[in-house]
């Protein structure tokens, strides 16, 4: 079972872990949306994910990851390498992953970029990009996103929230 990203507080700095939830919830708002020959590469990945097989999720989203589709790059950068569990585990190759996906609209994706610039994994550590991609994520409804804004916000100087609010207002998704 797998879970969306949330941040805790450990003494006084941010830290980032996804939790535990359904993973059917998941797939089943990514199939919903998928193209139908897309959508069995994509269950099949889910499938394999589920049974804690990564190098085959791995092969499974390796296609639509190189067509850049950002429901399979959220997968493969969540799940296989953003996953401490998983024998692939690198976060390296996994915040560009959410950060393509989050930069062309994928809105499950900016939470767990957001938590990646908050620790500095895989993208240099920025907590006004981490708060920037929360307010983005927030403007489109992410349901997660309130109550992150006003943790990281804590960690921010009130002009960098301004500059952050700005950034987050004007921007928009890559669309190639």
């Amino acid at each position: 079972m797998l879970e969306g990203p949330h941040f805790f507080r450990a003494g006084s700095r941010q830290v980032f872990f996804v939790r535990r939830q359904s993973i059917a919830a998941m797939l089943a708002a990514t199939l919903a949306i998928a193209p139908p020959a897309w959508a069995a590469g994509i269950e099949e990945a889910a499938k394999a994910i589920q049974a804690g097989d990564m190098v085959q999720a791995e092969k499974d989203l390796q296609m639509l990851v190189k067509e850049r589709d950002p429901r399979a790059q959220f997968l493969l950068g969540l799940y296989v390498y953003g996953n401490p569990d998983s024998k692939l585990f690198d976060l390296n190759k996994a915040a560009p992953l959410l950060l393509d996906a989050s930069e062309r609209g994928y809105v499950p994706a900016m939470i767990p970029l957001a938590g990646a610039y908050a620790d500095g994994k895989g993208v240099p550590k920025s907590m006004y990009d981490s708060y920037k991609w929360l307010l983005i994520a927030e403007r489109w409804n992410s349901p997660n996103a309130g109550p992150l804004i006003e943790q990281v916000g804590r960690e921010l100087k009130p002009e960098e929230i301004e500059k952050a609010k700005a950034a987050a207002a004007s921007f928009t998704f890559k669309t190639k």
